[in-house]
């Protein structure tokens, strides 16, 4: 904590000698207290999201739910955050991206911390609703504030934390309310992610440098209107959008279901060991990396269904009954839709740097995750009809529908051209 306040106190009192012609360069107190600061949100933004998908069994049993009915508390908080991004760009267009991501993480915090006290279902489902909308101002602007505060020179290393806190967010909430809810039950687990939320935003505030280099403007809804319809008439671009949706719908849809089949028989598993589960997240970030340096070498057209591939067969494996079997599986499913994803979205930044002069490049993202989040919210609820009408057995048939619904489409996009040459990227978009 006394380094946090070191670098937060460097940050506040750096000079201009920090700022180079461009931005914030690489090795001054302020970039390090802004990567710092990324790497709060990333890790805040995602931990405060989906630390209740490991909870799912118990709030089931505890509230009377089937498996879809539980799953609303993961899916009315990624639909709105999906709905949020269309929206959050402009807000902080005209607010500023610092103030709309300080508010966004203490509100999500908050409300987290409202989620562990309030009594019923209902009131449960409007805090994860609100929460969601919350956080849609942290993802829908990060990427600005980082592109507009920091030296071009140094971008990579800023954005890399934010997504490196994102992972870890990801994994580490689930796990850490996993741990909690064996001790105290799923209230403490997630007034325990709450409480860190709320720290982490007081880290953020206190580390993230003011923005220098933010300039307020009122988006033009013509030109707006103009660069949506030249990303839809794109003939990859839906594509991938659509990819999006499904192949995130898989993904989460394993997840929000394997707690149910692990606690049940004939495995019987304690909530701190279907929290370890998501472990498995770190075989994602080395297949991203791996997938993302393959697409480079060999073309994203020529390598994207390889990853898809591999998630069917992730799917497929953990129709197994063998304990084992069903672990490898979940994991070949990380695997293959953190490669996929990487891929997809990388595709996404390149394309849009062609499409509409480029000056599409943030609507492109946000329709992207736009999808993508829906994908969790709506396919990970329909998920469980299946879970609950046929057990694992449907949810495996329902994965495999989906995904070679994405495999298909992965093969279509092999006969998409490049509209040119396309740039490199800027970094990949966050993960679950």
């Amino acid at each position: 904590m006394r380094s946090m306040r070191s670098a937060a106190m460097s940050t506040a009192s750096c000079g201009d000698s920090d700022i180079s012609g461009t931005g914030i360069a690489a090795g001054t107190p302020a970039y390090r207290g802004l990567t710092m600061a990324m790497l709060f949100a990333g890790f805040s933004t995602f931990s405060l999201l989906y630390s209740v998908q490991p909870l799912l069994p118990s709030l089931a049993a505890q509230f009377g739910l089937s498996a879809e009915a539980a799953s609303l508390a993961v899916s009315l908080a990624t639909g709105p955050l999906a709905i949020g991004i269309l929206f959050a760009g402009a807000v902080s267009d005209r607010l500023g991206r610092r103030p709309l991501m300080i508010a966004a993480m203490f509100a999500a915090g908050a409300l987290t911390l409202a989620t562990a006290l309030v009594p019923g279902w209902s009131g449960l489902l409007v805090l994860r609703f609100l929460t969601g909308l919350a956080l849609a101002g942290v993802p829908a602007v990060a990427m600005a504030y980082v592109a507009e505060e920091v030296d071009s020179a140094s971008v990579g290393g800023a954005m890399g934390l934010y997504i490196a806190g994102s992972a870890i967010g990801g994994m580490g909430g689930r796990l850490v309310a996993s741990l909690v809810a064996d001790f105290g039950g799923w209230r403490f687990a997630i007034a325990a992610v709450g409480v860190a939320g709320l720290a982490m935003a007081e880290a953020f505030r206190r580390l993230a440098p003011p923005s220098r280099n933010f300039h307020p403007s009122a988006g033009r809804p013509a030109a707006l209107v103009r660069d949506a319809r030249a990303l839809f008439t794109d003939r990859a671009m839906p594509l991938l959008y659509l990819e999006a949706f499904l192949l995130m719908g898989v993904f989460v849809t394993v997840y929000n279901y394997a707690g149910f089949r692990l606690m049940g028989p004939p495995y019987g598993l304690s909530q701190s060991a279907v929290g370890a589960v998501f472990l498995l997240y770190v075989l994602g970030s080395i297949s991203s990396a791996r997938f993302g340096t393959l697409a480079g070498r060999l073309g994203r057209r020529t390598i994207f269904w390889v990853p898809v591939v591999v998630l069917i067969v992730g799917v497929a494996l953990t129709a197994m009954q063998p304990l084992a079997l069903v672990i490898a599986g979940i994991a070949v499913v990380t695997i293959g839709f953190f490669g996929a994803h990487s891929i997809a979205s990388a595709w996404v930044g390149r394309r849009a740097q062609s499409v509409a002069g480029g000056g599409a490049r943030g609507q492109a993202a946000a329709f992207y995750l736009f999808f993508y989040y829906m994908g969790s919210s709506v396919l990970g609820s329909a998920g469980g009809f299946a879970w609950t009408h046929a057990g694992w057995p449907g949810v495996t048939g329902f994965c495999l529908v989906v995904g070679g619904a994405a495999l298909a489409i992965g093969l279509r996009l092999r006969a998409v051209p490049p509209l040119r040459v396309e740039p490199v990227a800027a970094p990949r978009m966050p993960v679950p």
